[in-house]
């Protein structure tokens, strides 16, 4: 890909099952991307360096250019462990929490996540910190919702993280779909989106919470009793977990701050039809610009 500006510096977001990359000039424009399944699980095996080395050689990246990085590479089990921030934590501050990373040829930089050292509610965040130093305004109180396989619902002080909690929504649906009796409630789901057995599933459970593990047994019970598709039994999976994690998040409060959903393509499209069906106001943001800004806030605090 050629590159008609000179770039300033490169940016990525390793996930635990994806890799995106980013070069950047000094305006902050994207010069060059890459995308690739090549998350901390691969990378474990195939090498960090490696792959970043093939990244920004694929987008010609000069050599000896700085590149920050923020996710699961600076996990215990990542490249380098880049520890935490303590929260509340001031998002500013992962700029020069930044771990770097011994390169032959470049300044790498790795951003810690924060951690919730709270006895009670103990818990951590690793990549969507980056996020809402994106998305956080000096003067702005928010609680954000961030989609994900560990969904996060944050709750921002301007530019402070204040607290948080993470539901593990994504990762039952994957579980409950794969490795309990409810993956023969699924078998042979094409795809097709059942609008209203997902909108049931969300707004049974968030009027009674308490009793959304019935509620997923009777998906099956539905589909043998009544002949409901797989697609249905699919959304309608989908519909309960989603709906029990809103009536858990606003449990916690919001403080009459503004909603901000952070997701983007169908995660976002999920979260906002229950929002919608649960007439819950909110404003959606894109998590990949928002990440992408995070990134170019820290590496501005990093070479100025």
């Amino acid at each position: 890909m050629a590159i008609h500006s000179t770039p300033r510096f490169a940016a990525v977001d390793w996930g635990t099952s994806s890799f995106r990359a980013w070069l950047v000039d000094a305006a902050g424009r994207v010069l060059a991307e890459r995308r690739s399944a090549q998350g901390m699980t691969v990378a474990r095996e195939t090498g960090f360096r490696e792959i970043l080395d093939g990244h920004l050689a694929a987008m010609q990246a000069p050599e000896g250019l700085g590149t920050v990085i923020c996710g699961m590479a600076g996990a215990r089990q990542g490249w380098v462990e880049a520890g935490y921030l303590d929260c509340p934590a001031a998002l500013d501050d992962l700029a020069t929490r930044a771990i770097r990373v011994a390169h032959p040829a470049r300044d790498i930089r790795i951003l810690p996540g924060v951690a919730q050292r709270d006895a009670d509610h103990p818990d951590v965040i690793r990549g969507e910190e980056t996020q809402l130093l994106g998305l956080a305004r000096d003067d702005e109180a928010l609680t954000v919702v961030m989609p994900g396989t560990h969904s996060k619902w944050v709750r921002l002080q301007g530019t402070v993280l204040a607290g948080f909690s993470t539901h593990m929504t994504g990762e039952i649906f994957q579980a409950l779909t794969s490795a309990t009796l409810l993956k023969h409630a699924v078998e042979g789901a094409q795809g097709r989106r059942v609008h209203a057995a997902f909108r049931a599933g969300v707004a049974e459970t968030f009027a009674a919470p308490a009793g959304w593990s019935s509620r997923l047994f009777e998906v099956r019970g539905r589909q043998l009793l009544f002949g409901a598709d797989a697609d249905a039994a699919r959304d309608r999976i989908s519909g309960i977990l989603i709906g029990a994690e809103i009536a858990a998040g606003l449990a916690q409060g919001t403080g009459g701050s503004p909603v901000r959903i952070l997701a983007s393509g169908r995660l976002a499209d999920l979260y906002i039809e229950a929002f919608e069906l649960l007439g819950i106001a909110f404003a959606v943001e894109d998590a990949d610009r928002a990440v992408l800004a995070g990134l170019t806030l820290a590496a501005g605090r990093i070479w100025p």
